[in-house]
This record gives C-alpha cells, sequence and structure tokens, in this order.
C-alpha cells in the first residue's frame, strides 16, 4: 500500500463511504520501516494482539538499537528477547527507562499499560538449572499484562515439593512446565490438573539427555492428555502462548 491508496481510506472514512471496520481491515498490512538488514512490522498489533517482538542474538548492538528505534516511533511497547547485557548497556543511552531481566535476557521498555486478566498463569519447574529458561517464559508473559506465580526446584526426585504447591497451581488458568533431563514433571502436572499445560523441555541434563532431545520427545509422547510442547528452551514461546491463552 502507497501513501497515494492510504490517502483513499482516510478519504473514505471522512465521507462515509468507508466504514471503520473496512479501513481497518485494510490497514492490516500496513505499514513497516525498511531498515536495509530488517523490516520493522508496525501493525503486527493490529493482525494478532500483540507488537513485534525482537529476537536479539545474532544481532549487532547497533542493529537493535536501529529497530528499538524504528519501533518507539509508532508507539508500542518494546521487548528483545535473547538479549546480551553488552546489547542493553549500548541501548540505554538512548533509552534510560529500558529494563533488563538479567536471568530471563530480555529487554523491555515500557510505552503503556496492558490490561491485566484476573486469571493467572504457573510457571513451574522440575529443577534449579531450569530457572534461566523459566524466567523467560515468566518475564514473557508478565511483560504481555499476566499476573505469574512461579514454582521452582520442584520435580519428580522431590514429588512432595509439588504436591505442597497444587493448591497454588490449581487456582491458575495454565501450567508451564519446565524439565530437562527425562522431562517427567509435564506428565505428572499434566495427570493433576484441569487447565492447558504447556511443557518446556531444557537442554539440562547429562550426556543421554541429548541437550534436551529426550525431555522433548518425553513431553510429546506424554500420556497425560492436555500437554502441549514448544521447543528446545524455548521459555519465549510458552511465555507468549500462555498468554494468549489467558486472554481468550
Amino acid at each position: 500500500m502507497n501513501a497515494s491508496e492510504l490517502e483513499k481510506i482516510l478519504n473514505g472514512i471522512r465521507n462515509g463511504s468507508v466504514s471503520v471496520d473496512e479501513a481497518m481491515e485494510k490497514l492490516r498490512d500496513f505499514p513497516y520501516t525498511d531498515l536495509g538488514f530488517a523490516r520493522i512490522d508496525h501493525h503486527r498489533e493490529l493482525r494478532t494482539g500483540y507488537p513485534e517482538i525482537v529476537y536479539c542474538a545474532g544481532k549487532t548492538p547497533g542493529q537493535v538499537l536501529a529497530i528499538f528505534n524504528a519501533m518507539e516511533k509508532n508507539g508500542n511497547n518494546i521487548i528483545g528477547t535473547r538479549a546480551r547485557e553488552e546489547v542493553f548497556r549500548f541501548i540505554v543511552p538512548s533509552f534510560p527507562d529500558a529494563v533488563y531481566y538479567e536471568t530471563a535476557r530480555i529487554i523491555s521498555i515500557k510505552k503503556k499499560e496492558i490490561p491485566t486478566p484476573v486469571t493467572k498463569i504457573a510457571v513451574i519447574t522440575a529443577g534449579t538449572s531450569d530457572i534461566p529458561v523459566a524466567e523467560e517464559a515468566a518475564v514473557t508473559a508478565e511483560l504481555l499484562g499476566n499476573d505469574v506465580v512461579r514454582i521452582y526446584d520442584a520435580g519428580v526426585a522431590g514429588i512432595h515439593r509439588l504436591v505442597d504447591k497444587l493448591p497454588e497451581i490449581r487456582a491458575c488458568r495454565i501450567s508451564i512446565v519446565i524439565a530437562g533431563m527425562e522431562g517427567a514433571l509435564a506428565s505428572v502436572v499434566g495427570g493433576l490438573v484441569n487447565m492447558p499445560v504447556i511443557a518446556v523441555p531444557t537442554s539440562v541434563g547429562y550426556g543421554a539427555s541429548f541437550e534436551g532431545i529426550s525431555a522433548l520427545l518425553a513431553m510429546m509422547t506424554s500420556c497425560a492428555a492436555g500437554v502441549t510442547v514448544v521447543n528446545i528452551d524455548n521459555g519465549f514461546g510458552a511465555g507468549f502462548a500462555a498468554s494468549r491463552i489467558n486472554r481468550l
């Protein structure tokens, strides 16, 4: 869509020949900013309910800053995942209100408030070593406007640690279960709750865990109904999906 087509839509709204709903439909794919190395989708929020989220790994600090500058002009909240502290330090002079979540490796720049659902999301880990992935999920969900209940180090090797927390878990609407090794915790939780369970396999474990593949396959073949699985170490994907479910 070019400027002339946009002007026609605006004129149509003014003279009543184009309804607001029709205009919104036409504008769903407009506009984006072409930075040469990236094309920033300004209408992602219009189409999907959330602004574009920046995956910072593999990008230079300068590229991340340029992307953030382009996104700021549209007034959206900015979230950068898998961000190194070096990147955060580089962008802070331009964005002094930026917040860095070190464990989650997420940069957040808040421009507007997001309504918070009454229902909550539980984030549960099998072990302490799973916390970095869990924090990526939890912080993502929180930045998307959700309340999160964290229950860490509640794996099947000491199942009483999970049982003690069942009232808190059952008070939530969705559970994100994060585990490495054999990934059994997702099946256990799935058999104890009446809510969607999003399982996240992690690359935590000794040799035969194959950097998360064993947990991934175990979670995908879970006998507990209602367990769905995201990719290895994909805390962001789990947090995003849980947020969508929580807002239905």
